[in-house]
Formats: structure tokens, sequence, C-alpha cells
């Protein structure tokens, strides 16, 4: 179990704000922390690693991760962190990044099965894709055996045939060791692949803890609802439409010259989908 009650002022863009996060972990969770960007959530994983200072308490398995007296530092806290940029050892192999955490070669080669990169072993992280170079890392983040495994979008980057990929890998992983894992995802698919539950920020506040099935399929009047982001208005033979991006697709949706009017200057949205139509509504900015 992982508890966690932490403070931390923040420099937001509209100004400063206070990071303020007060949960219980279940162990083995998944859990995705959502929201839009600079809304704390970086730093919230940073703060669990120890590798920023905040003040309150993080207890993980009755260990005191940080109090008044105490910071544990990232070291001792049996952390796996991936990053979104794979922070790798440019001048070892992929072996060799392995087994810089731990010189356990039965573990390190049981990863790479798992993950398909054996042949891969002796090559440097230079000669590898940005999927492959993500599931060393992931790899890597592995070998110290984690009770908490951080990640901070860890797929952003790649295609989504290879962040499909990776999401099997993903929690394949975190089945087999039992981990407790903290995922930042902006992503919906992902979300709803991976996570058991959901926590979403905004202004360094939790606003939602729910699960993905809740989060993404809002009921309403048989309706479904889910963000998006408006990317253009255009018009196409006396038409007007939405140019909207979901996930890693986009697409456009026929909408009147009054909707038309309500989006312009919108960036953020919802677009609702019933049996009859599909309809998009403004979310205004903070």
């Amino acid at each position: 179990m992982i508890r966690i009650d932490i403070r931390k002022p923040l420099q937001g863009a509209g100004g400063t704000m206070e990071l303020r996060i007060d949960l219980t972990i279940k162990e083995r969770t998944f859990l995705a922390v959502a929201g839009e960007s600079g809304s704390g959530k970086t730093t919230f994983l940073r703060i669990l690693a120890g590798l920023e200072q905040a003040e309150g308490e993080i207890e993980v398995d009755q260990e005191r991760w940080l109090d008044d007296k105490t910071c544990l530092p990232p070291q001792k806290r049996r952390i796996g962190f991936v990053f979104q940029d794979y922070a790798l050892f440019e001048n070892m192999k992929v072996l060799e990044n392995l087994l810089f955490v731990r010189r356990d070669e039965r573990l390190a080669w049981h990863l790479l099965h798992m993950t398909d990169l054996v042949e891969l072993a002796d090559r440097y992280p230079a000669g590898l894709s940005g999927g492959q170079k993500q599931r060393v890392a992931l790899c890597r983040a592995m070998m110290n055996r984690p009770r908490l495994l951080l990640m901070d979008e860890p797929l952003s980057a790649l295609d989504p045939a290879m962040r499909q990929k990776l999401q099997k890998d993903i929690l394949h992983l975190h089945k087999e060791f039992g981990t407790t894992t903290v995922m930042v995802s902006h992503d919906p698919g992902e979300i709803y692949q991976l996570a058991d539950r959901v926590v979403t920020l905004s202004q360094g506040r939790v606003v939602a803890d729910t699960t993905p099935a809740q989060l993404f399929f809002k009921e309403r009047s048989g309706a479904l609802s889910f963000h998006g982001e408006l990317l253009d208005l255009i018009s196409e033979a006396e038409s007007e439409y939405a140019v909207i991006s979901v996930g890693n697709q986009i697409t456009k949706i026929p909408i009147t010259p009054s909707q038309s009017l309500r989006l312009k200057d919108i960036r953020e949205i919802r677009i609702v989908v019933s049996p009859e139509c599909a309809q998009i509504e403004p979310i205004p900015c903070d």
C-alpha cells in the first residue's frame, strides 16, 4: 500500500499554484495520471522518485519515504523510472545498460527475451530504433525488481504500431513482476488498455479519480463522451466541418454555422457520440 499526502508550490502557466495530492494506491495497481500540460503530473512522479523535494508524507509498505524528518534518496526507494527520452547510456551496449543497474545476467536475459531484444543485446543505443530504445529503457527499469514503476509519457514519441506493441510489453512486465505502476499519459487508448485507475490533475489538484471506462465512456442519454483536440474549422461544398484529433486519429465532423461560432478560438473539446449523431462541445480554458 502506498500512502501519499504531499504539497509543493509550482509555477504554472497561470501563475503560482500548489501541487496538493492526497492518494492511497493499492499494491499492484496500474495508475494512470492524466491532465492538461502544466497541471503537475511530471512533478508528482519526480517527487515519488525522490528527484524533487516536497512537504508532506509518502509511505510505501509501512516504510517512510518522506515526512518532516526524512527524505529517502532515490537509490534507496527501489523504484524504476522510464523517461520519455529513454536516458540510455550511449557508450554501453544493450546488455551492459541492464547490468549497470544490477549484476544479474539471468534476469537481464529474461527481460530481453520478454521484449524481443535478445538479438540486439550487443548493440549500442545509437543503432536502435525509438521503439527498441524504449524497450531497453523499460527492461533497465525492471532490473532492480522495483516495488514502484514510474513512467512519464513513455510512448508519446512512437508510431501507433510500436505503441501497441510496447503497451503489451508494459502490461506483461507489470503483471509478471507484481509491481505498482504510475504512468503519466495523454493518450486515451493507452490509458484504457493499461490502467486500472485514472487520476486527473488540474492546477495541481486531483479533480477526478475513477476507472478508464468511467472517464472515457460517460453515459448521457445513451451517449458516449471523450476528449479531443480541435485542429481547424473548414468549409467545403457549402458545408462546415471541425477537424479534430482524438488519440492517434484525425477526422472531420460536420457542424452547423452556430456550432462553428461557438468553437472559434477553442482548442480542447468534448465529442459526444450517440446512435443518432456526433456533437462537439467546447471545453473552456481555466
